[in-house]
């Protein structure tokens, strides 16, 4: 039985409400069961100094956690002076999650970054910034088409993260805090709508994991992701 009574192959409700914000392009609140993600779309007439020139967009993102967000205050990163490790490798895994869903020649040369802001925490905050970003995404690009700016739809295949793992021996699809801190074995999943796979972070916490597991774990998130793209439809149509 997991903590929270779901079946082995059951989401946390989900919830994507949009226009969130006054001055953002895009806007979204993702709830997914507890955890509670802000996500806004800004956009940009520049791009990164590397790509100038190149007739290639950009999108990226920032990623951060309220310090409410968890049972007890966090530090603000910014009183401490500097970014913390995890802080980073999650936004960089948000902007390249993102770009694999976008034709960035039919972007054009302008950035579109992606603010995900944490304002609840019960575990799978990178997978929740993930879903919710490509919905301010599409938001900030609707606008760009809506106003002529861009003729070709530039994202390709919608984008959403998932978590799985091994809890009390079982593979389970969405894992809570509760199932997060007892697993055995934690997975992020990031899928298109198509079911390619963008990037997969997995690793043993408690106990090692075989071919077969790993597969029925997949198999798990591409259920789940199904259930997020027509989320992330359904909030955008």
């Amino acid at each position: 039985m997991r903590p929270s009574g779901r079946d082995l192959s059951e989401m946390r409700p989900v919830s994507i409400e949009t226009g969130i914000t006054k001055h953002a392009e895009g806007s979204c609140m993702i709830r997914l069961g507890d955890t509670h993600v802000l996500c806004t779309a800004s956009l940009e007439a520049r791009v990164p100094p590397f790509i100038k020139g190149s007739g290639l967009g950009w999108v990226t993102a920032e990623y951060g956690m309220l310090p409410r967000s968890t049972t007890s205050r966090m530090r603000r990163e910014a009183s401490a002076g500097k970014q913390g490790g995890r802080t980073v490798e999650i936004q960089r895994l948000i902007g390249r999650a993102l770009r694999a869903g976008v034709d960035r020649s039919a972007l054009g040369e302008r950035q579109i970054t992606i603010d995900c802001d944490v304002i609840q925490a019960d575990g799978g905050t990178r997978c929740a910034a993930i879903t919710g970003g490509w919905v301010a995404l599409r938001l900030a690009v609707n606008k760009l088409m809506k106003s002529g700016e861009i003729v070709c739809d530039p994202l390709v295949d919608p984008v959403a993260a998932v978590s799985c793992g091994i809890y009390a021996g079982q593979p389970v699809l969405d894992l809570d805090y509760p199932e997060d801190s007892e697993a055995g074995v934690d997975g992020n999943f990031i899928l298109t709508e198509s079911g390619k796979l963008i990037e997969v972070q997995m690793s043993a916490e408690g106990s090692v994991f075989s071919r077969d597991q790993m597969n029925q774990l997949v198999d798990l998130a591409e259920k789940g992701v199904s259930e997020l793209v027509a989320a992330q439809r359904a909030a955008t149509q």
